[in-house]
């Protein structure tokens, strides 16, 4: 039992890393996942690896391709464009359900989570491209935090899921330096929409921020696919 508890903490622990990697732009898009390789690099067995790339694979973060093993799943267009177009559906419904159902509790926790993602770097420390780690978490609780008072765990569920399958998009425009130039506080402006109990606007607003997200990682997108 002990044995197969430390098999599952450590594909979990590999799981983990290579998630992060996918996320973070650092495995790249169609990139080849060797699970021998990948067993020398973490120092473990071959059960774990398979273990933990099914979970990828599970998540669409990774794919099994016949005769190829895994890979990292590809990007493209119109992948991005479904993946936009549920966001904003899942989100609209999160934000207005959170408004008319949220109280001072629900309030509270989007003022901190915004509080703590305005005061977190959002450049790396290392002074590398890309956004710090601890930008891309604070960021995430946010926008979980607008829907958290929905009423429905399935739907707050799939929302941080839709986040994270957009997030290694945007990573990819960051990391080749596209950048958002609009000088507006899109974040604050959904805050004050959602704190003021305007269920129409928080929503439009949510819709146009994940909108300018998509135009500005399409380009990057295009190059980005085999």
């Amino acid at each position: 039992m002990a044995g197969s508890e430390g098999k599952t903490t450590r594909s979990s622990a590999i799981y983990g890393d290579l998630r992060t990697a996918i996320l973070n732009g650092s495995l790249t898009p169609s990139e080849k996942l060797n699970v021998r390789e990948l067993s020398k690099r973490f120092d473990t067995g071959l059960s774990p690896i398979r273990e933990a790339l099914n979970r990828l694979a599970t998540e669409g973060l990774a794919q099994h391709a016949d005769n190829r093993g895994f890979i990292v799943s590809p990007v493209s267009l119109p992948e991005l464009m479904d993946l936009t177009q549920a966001r904003c559906w899942m989100n609209e419904l999160g934000i207005r359900r959170s408004i008319e159902l949220g109280g001072a509790d629900w309030e509270e926790s989007v003022l901190v989570s915004l509080h703590r993602l305005t005061r977190t770097p959002r450049a790396p420390k290392d002074g590398r491209t890309g956004t710090d780690p601890a930008w891309n978490l604070a960021h995430k609780a946010f926008h979980q935090a607008l829907v958290s008072a929905c009423g429905s765990d399935w739907l707050i569920e799939t929302c941080g899921q839709l986040f994270d399958s957009a997030e290694r998009y945007r990573s990819l425009a960051s990391l080749a330096g596209a950048s958002r130039t609009d000088p507006r506080d899109e974040h604050q402006e959904i805050l004050t929409a959602a704190l003021d109990r305007d269920a129409e606007t928080a929503a439009k607003l949510i819709t146009a921020h994940f909108q300018r997200t998509s135009e500005l990682v399409q380009t990057v997108v295009k190059g980005a696919q085999p």
